[in-house]
Parts: C-alpha cells; structure tokens; sequence
C-alpha cells in the first residue's frame, strides 16, 4: 500500500484546522463532538488539534460545560492584518457618522474581495429606528444586486468591468436583482455618471440603497459607503439631497486618503 505524500498531509492537516475554526466562529461554543462532525474528521483528531489551538491561546475550554470557543487572540491577529484599512476606517467613520445621524438610517462601509468577486462589510452605523435594515460585519453579499457592490465596480476601466460581469453568476435574490450582463453594464455606466449607484430591491424586497466610491491618493476606488432605507421610508422629495450628502460623504473620505479629484 502506498504512503500518503508528506505534502498531501500537511493540506489535509491544515484544511481541518482551519474547519475547527471556523465552527468555533460560526457556534461560538461548541462540543467536542460537534466540532469533529463540522469538520468532518474523528473526535480524536479533533480534541489533538484543539488542545494544540488552547496550548497557543487561540481556544479555550469551558471548565463547567466543557465547549470550546475562540479566545480574542484570533482577533488581535485579524486586527493587525488590518492594519493597511486603518487610514480607511479612520476617515471613513467621520463621514459614515455625519450621514447616520442626519438620515437616520443604515450606514455601511464595503470593499472589494477579489477572490470571490463578493463586497465585505467592514464598518457599519446602524438606523436610529427600530425597523430597519441590520447588517453583519464580515457579511458577504454579491457585486451585482448591492449598491456597494455596484459603487465598488462602476468607476473602473469598462474592460475591467466586463470581465469582472463574465466570471459573476448573475442570480436572481430579489424581485428586481439584474440577472442580464448587458443591463448590469449599463446600470454601472449610469452610476458612474450621475456619481452614486443605487439599487431598489435587487438584494432584498422592501428595501431601496444607495452608494458612492471612495477613492485612495491614486485614485482608484477601494472602498463604498452606502445608505439603507425600507421602501416605505424613503422620501422621494429628499433624494437629491440624500445623494448629495452620500456623494459629499465619499468624497470627504477620499480626501483624507489623499485622493485629489481631477480638474476640468
């Protein structure tokens, strides 16, 4: 019988590591057994790699329940690697809290993952009014149906743009999602010329958004903030005023970044 490849190991050893984590993220505290079905790999192997996790400070262990969770030392590590975005969030809150208090409403800051061509939350102002749209930091909603989704795409090059439209699954999530390539395109173009993208129930029914770049000193956008609204609180008659605070918003983040608008 032929041995396992030292290398193939290493992969498998890794790929049940990082499953361990990730239902401790998702379960918060989690038994044993749980844990080894999440993963997908006997209690053995499981309890090894989590004394190894608890041993290095990033599990540890109820004494009474016996469940395991996460200790914030994954977290101080994720803070660090964010260490690049901290100029990013810095004068992105000040702009995000001026819009947040005088709309009221849902305040998000996405960006960009490339991997999977999905926009990820990473700061947030939640609505004044108890019925609202709630988001999740960490949340990963598609390019296509989010208005930062579309703010993050609208103001590249249109080559770019359409390959990033060839390799998305166009699904359909809400009663107006844009599901035709060609629609999306033009929605980016028209976003790009008015300077905000906008969707009005393509991510969920009932509810309308809208967002704007923000760009860094070499003015590439790497960033969008947005506003949420349920439908039946968004005041028609306000909208330009709505777009020119969120359109003043991302500029005013820009700037902090060092971005200088282009003279005409």
């Amino acid at each position: 019988m032929s041995e396992l490849n030292p290398r193939t190991e290493n992969v498998a050893a890794v790929l049940k590591v990082f499953a361990v984590m990730e239902a401790l993220v998702e379960g918060k505290k989690v038994s044993l057994a749980d844990l080894a079905q999440r993963a997908m790999t006997s209690k053995t192997t499981a309890h090894r790699l989590l004394q190894t996790m608890v041993e290095l400070g990033y599990v540890e262990q109820d004494a009474e329940t016996e469940k395991y969770g996460l200790t914030l030392k994954l977290f101080s590590l994720g803070a660090r690697s964010l260490t690049e975005q901290t100029d990013l969030l810095r004068v992105a809150d000040q702009a995000m809290g001026k819009l947040s208090r005088v709309t009221g409403e849902s305040v998000n800051l996405g960006i960009l993952d490339d991997r999977d061509q999905k926009v990820v939350y990473i700061h947030k102002y939640d609505s004044a009014y108890s019925l609202s749209m709630k988001s999740t930091l960490g949340l990963r909603n598609p390019l296509h149906s989010t208005s930062l989704g579309k703010a993050l795409l609208a103001w590249r090059d249109d080559d770019e743009i359409r390959e990033r439209i060839n390799k998305m699954e166009l699904t359909k999530l809400a009663p107006r999602t844009i599901t035709d390539p060609q629609e999306l395109f033009a929605q980016l173009q028209m976003a790009r010329t008015r300077g905000f993208a906008e969707e009005v129930e393509e991510s969920e029914a009932g509810v309308r958004c809208m967002a704007a770049p923000i760009f860094n000193y070499l003015g590439k956008p790497i960033a969008a903030l947005s506003i949420s609204f349920p439908m039946f609180r968004f005041d028609e008659s306000r909208k330009s005023e709505y777009v020119d605070l969120l359109r003043t918003a991302g500029l005013t983040a820009s700037s902090g970044l060092g971005y200088q608008p282009a003279k005409n």
